[in-house]
């Protein structure tokens, strides 16, 4: 499976009230952690089908939802079970850092 482009406006929707965990990228066109990030994510999005979704957030086009989660750097990783923020991590890991983090709540 692909991962999914969310906005702040289906926010909610899409990560919020999902029945799985969500793993949200916040990132940026300009940032080159950002897209040095993209294919591991790719990777983990197929991989993970099913049990995990993969979300991005473009956080020049959204203001909000990086703004309530307190994002200040990116790329932010934030893992979100029912709801809430429950592991996160901030700038571009190797791939087995994200699926152990992964691993470890799924």
């Amino acid at each position: 499976m692909e991962p999914i482009h969310t906005s702040d406006s289906n926010f909610e929707q899409d990560v919020l009230k999902s029945s799985t965990p969500v793993l949200v990228d916040f990132w940026a066109e300009w940032c080159g952690p950002c897209k040095a990030l993209a294919p591991k994510l790719d990777e983990i999005a197929k991989e993970y089908t099913g049990k995990v979704t993969v979300a991005k957030v473009d956080i020049d086009q959204n203001k909000e939802t990086p703004t309530t989660y307190g994002v200040r750097g990116v790329p932010t990783l934030a893992l979100f079970k029912d709801g809430e923020v429950i592991d996160q991590i901030v700038g571009n890991h190797p791939k087995e850092n994200i699926t152990a983090l992964l691993d470890k709540h799924v």
